[in-house]
């Protein structure tokens, strides 16, 4: 079956507000087997509401609208789907009764406009509000099928879950399921050489590669005729992907970095801290954001100059005169000096050049060097990170840190 979303309202238009509900509704309709084609987006214009829906239903079987069903003036798309339908407007009395005890139950004078809300086509199905006055319906007609559903991105959500999604389903003859799965250290391209044999054979499960900010991702999905053939599917490619590049896998569960290796140490109760320079206490605020790290979280200390390094990590002068801020042997002395004035299980430490000014031919812009230690078990590791800019530079070497650690906790 395929739809196509049209989204009514010329603050979508203007910018005004982000259109969430889009995003929503493809989500739940791929899940439900149902491709979805295309996204319109229209103003409040009665004729070009009007012709869109006439070529979202030529191109489609199914045509999912939000917005326009309000009281006021502009709010037209109920009235347009009705024509396009040829279907009559009839007074839906329980909806009249919903939205008058929706205004009762607030204390509110309800004014004269509202009641046209309760107004819905004579063949509708109709979906009650229980999160606002609009009531949404379902109408049907030579084969077509169209949803009206509120535009507020709460009341959409809550009848999509509560009322259209059971009437779809009874709609679809398919399921699609997928999975995220989600790597570190290998770039698209390499991930795709990896996989192309499997990618240019693929009819079902299909793959579908994704570049993200310093990492990439693989979507595999399946569409078969239960939930059960189609998980069986899934997990199967996966497994064989797990084969391939198991190594560059952080998650099969669509999350980032940083939560996993949250979750780990929160679960696995191991105490950490951190001392950074290049990434100036990124490390430690991105991991502050996750709930329950106080459990294991001690403390962040950003050691920026060599001064600083000197009299809070015990960094020796010398190291630094030596070997320069940026090197291996003084992030080993960084992270030693942090072990001993914390006594935490883990503890990282990182300095490098962030740029885009302070590199040099031997340790140019993106030159990182960082060590952890994990209860006794230590690693040091030596980067050329890719200088995109100090900003991007900064977040990578963020990543690797959390790598790093994931690496180190082994499952």
């Amino acid at each position: 079956m395929r739809s196509i979303i049209l989204s009514v309202g010329t603050e979508l238009l203007f910018g005004q507000i982000t259109n969430t509900n889009s995003v929503y509704l493809s989500q739940q309709l791929n899940a439900l087997g149902i491709d979805v084609m295309y996204h319109f987006t229209v103003g409040d214009n009665p004729k070009r509401v009007e012709e869109t829906l006439k070529l979202a239903l030529e191109n489609s079987d199914i045509v999912i609208t939000t917005g326009g069903l309000g009281p006021t003036q502009d709010d037209l798309t109920k009235e347009i789907v009705a024509k396009v339908m040829e279907n009559e407007l009839v007074l839906h009395k329980q909806s009249l009764e919903h939205i008058e005890h929706f205004f009762n139950r607030l204390k509110r004078v309800m004014t004269d406009n509202n009641i046209k809300q309760a107004y819905l086509p004579e063949r509708a199905i109709v979906f009650e509000n229980d999160a606002g006055t609009a009531p949404g319906f379902a109408l049907e007609s030579k084969g077509k099928i169209v949803v009206c559903l509120p535009g507020p991105p709460r009341e959409m959500t809550h009848m999509f879950q509560k009322k259209v999604l059971s009437y779809l389903e009874k709609k679809s003859n398919s399921v699609i399921h997928y999975k995220m799965i989600r790597l570190f250290g290998i770039g698209e391209s390499a991930l795709e050489d990896a996989l192309k044999d499997i990618i240019s054979s693929q009819t079902d499960p299909t793959i579908a590669t994704y570049a993200k900010e310093g990492e990439v991702a693989i979507r595999v999905t399946s569409k078969r005729k239960n939930r059960k053939e189609a998980d069986e599917a899934v997990s199967d490619m996966i497994e064989k992907i797990r084969e391939r590049i198991g190594e560059f896998i952080y998650s099969f569960e669509d999350e980032d970095l940083v939560h996993v290796v949250a979750k780990k140490l929160i679960e696995r109760n191991i105490s950490f801290s951190c001392a950074e320079s290049c990434t100036g206490g990124l490390f430690a605020a991105s991991l502050t954001e996750i709930p329950g790290i106080s459990s294991v979280f001690d403390r962040g200390i950003v050691t920026y100059s060599n001064h600083a390094k000197i009299e809070e990590l015990n960094v020796s002068e010398e190291t630094i005169e030596k070997f320069g801020a940026v090197s291996f042997e003084t992030a080993l002395e960084m992270v030693e000096g942090l072990r001993a004035i914390t006594d935490s299980r883990l503890c990282i430490s990182v300095t490098g050049v962030a740029g885009p000014n302070g590199g040099t031919e031997e340790k140019p812009v993106g030159h990182v060097n960082m060590c952890a230690i994990l209860d006794g078990e230590k690693v040091c590791n030596e980067y050329k990170v890719r200088a995109v800019n100090r900003n991007w530079n900064r977040n990578y070497t963020v990543l690797l840190m959390l790598n790093m650690i994931n690496k180190l906790i082994r499952d």
